[in-house]
Order: C-alpha cells, then structure tokens, then sequence
C-alpha cells in the first residue's frame, strides 16, 4: 500500500509499541514472584485468630452486693463484663463460669454474645467462695479432650467407686504434656473476685494447672485488703481480698493483676483487656500468596498477548 504521509505511519506504529512489551515483562515478574514464593519468605503479620477461646471467671457470692463501688460490686462488674463483651472482636469465642460456694457454666464458649449477656444478668448471688474450682471449670471448658473433673479433685478419685453406664462409655482422656506457662495463645481466663478461698480446689493448685497448660490468668480484684468494708454483720472474712494469692495466680500464669477499686477503673480494665486480646501477632509464610500473586500476572500476561496480537508469545 502506499501512503501520502509517511510521519502520520510513523506516529501510529510507535503509539503501540509499549504493547509489545507489556505482556513480556509481566511474564518475567511472575517467574520472580514464583522464585521469590520458592524461597518460602515469612513475615510478622497482626491477624485475627478465629480459634481464640476466652472465659470469664465471675464471683457472684454474698460480698458482691457491697456498695462500696457503686451502685454495688456485682452490679459494676455486670456493667463492665458487658462493655469487656462489646468491644471483644466478634470472632473469638468467650464462655462465662459463675463461681461462690460452688461454680458452674453459665454459658458455653460461644461467638453469640447475647447468651453472655443473659448468663451475665440473670446472676444469683450465694454463700461461699471457690476461686480454685472456677479456674479449674474454666480449662474444662478449654480443654474438653483432657476430661478435666473439678468433682473427683474435690473430693477425690472415682476409679474405686461405682460409675454409670455412660460414664463407662467414654473414651480415655488425651495424654497432657505441660507446656511453657502462657506460651498458649488461643485461650485465656479473665477472672473476677472480691475476696479469698473459702472452699474447693486450693486457689494456687488451679493455677499450676492453668500455667501447665500455657493459659493466661487476668486477674480482676474487687475489694479491701485490710478487711470488711461497709460489711454487714459477719460478713468480714468473705470481704477481705487476698491479693497476695491473686497475685501469685497472675505471675504463675503469666497474665496479669488489676485491682479495680471503683466502677470506672473496673470497666477500664475490662477495655484494655479487649484491646489486648483483639489480633495476634504471628511468623506467617508469604509463599502461597506470592505464588497466588505471580500466576494472577502470569494469566494476565497471556490473555493480554491473546487479545493484542492473537498469540501466547
């Protein structure tokens, strides 16, 4: 063909001579990406850790109903479990354990908050106070494959003594091997109390159970050190904190203790435990995103050369 113009061809073939080069130099940062992905590179990435479980350990004996933090202790620690529930990050599970004379799950580990929230409102207060058996309930609603029975250390082994049919039925527990004190970063127990041990488990032989299995004690106290405050009559030893075993349970554990004396501080506590909780920081291999990455660039250098010129090359 002949042209009157030879400038006006010109223009025109070099406007698109970038595309010649487009899809081949795709190409070659793909086959970089995949050498850089063979390497199996790893990085310190914060990331939401969908299999953390939290319990929350809460002392519902007669001495919540001081009002030395207004308007009463237990109604303060409602208020600010609830606020601690709110903030939490919707993907980690959280169990509640009630605990006086006696402790029992109030609800399961569970994403749902609002089964909390009523567990949490519908609290009856009783007599007594067993630090050591919440602790122990809360691992048995970490740990279920371990068979952890807060009855047989109570008051002992029932290898002896005549069992049910179904409890014949299960399956041995899973062997436990101790581990690092707080080396576990998929559970953790925030417990609250505003007094000492008066029945159960022995407070410290719960934490050593805690700390064998790398589970992180918050610990939240309530209360006077000295003794009763405001008490009614006869009510002084359930008043008086023992702050030097709730320390111990914290160090054991490797969490940490909080004395939260009023409402404020209370629900402060609660919010930088949240805070704390959100994201983990994890080694995470990068290989599988970069090799996701280059073969995206390396189909994108194809269907380019495809649709500009007809062929792969």
């Amino acid at each position: 063909m002949r042209y009157s113009n030879v400038a006006l061809v010109r223009s025109a073939v070099a406007g698109r001579q970038w595309r010649r080069h487009l899809p081949p130099a795709l190409l070659l940062i793909a086959f970089a990406g995949l050498l850089l992905a063979a390497a199996r590179p790893v990085a310190r990435i914060p990331l939401p850790w969908a299999r953390t479980s939290i319990m929350l350990a809460m002392d519902v004996s007669l001495s919540m109903r001081v009002n030395d933090i207004q308007p009463t202790r237990l109604a303060a620690a409602q208020e600010a479990a609830k606020l601690f529930l709110r903030d939490l990050p919707r993907n980690i599970d959280v169990g509640l354990v009630a605990f006086a004379g006696s402790s029992h799950v109030a609800s399961r580990p569970t994403l749902d908050r609002d089964p909390v929230i009523a567990a949490i409102d519908a609290f009856q207060m009783q007599m007594g106070t067993a630090v050591g058996d919440a602790i122990v309930l809360c691992l048995a609603e970490l740990f279920p494959d371990q068979a952890i029975d807060v009855g047989e250390m109570s008051f002992g082994s029932s290898k002896n003594k005549g069992r049910s049919l179904d409890a014949q039925a299960k399956r041995p527990p899973k062997e436990f091997v101790p581990v690092p004190p707080g080396s576990n970063n998929s559970a953790a127990i925030i417990l609250l109390s505003d007094g000492r041990r008066t029945t159960g488990v022995d407070t410290l032989a719960a934490a050593k159970m805690a700390a064998d299995r790398g589970v992180r004690i918050y610990v939240v106290a309530l209360g006077t050190v000295a003794g009763a405050a405001a008490a009614p009559e006869g009510m002084a030893i359930y008043l008086q904190l023992d702050e030097e075993t709730l320390r111990e349970v914290a160090r054991m554990t490797g969490g940490e203790y909080h004395h939260a004396g009023t409402a404020d501080k209370l629900r402060s506590v609660y919010e930088n435990l949240g805070s704390r909780m959100e994201v983990l920081t994890r080694e995470t291999e990068l290989s599988g995103l970069l090799a996701l990455a280059s073969c995206l660039v390396a189909l994108s250098a194809a269907l380019l050369s495809v649709f500009w010129f007809g062929r792969i090359a």
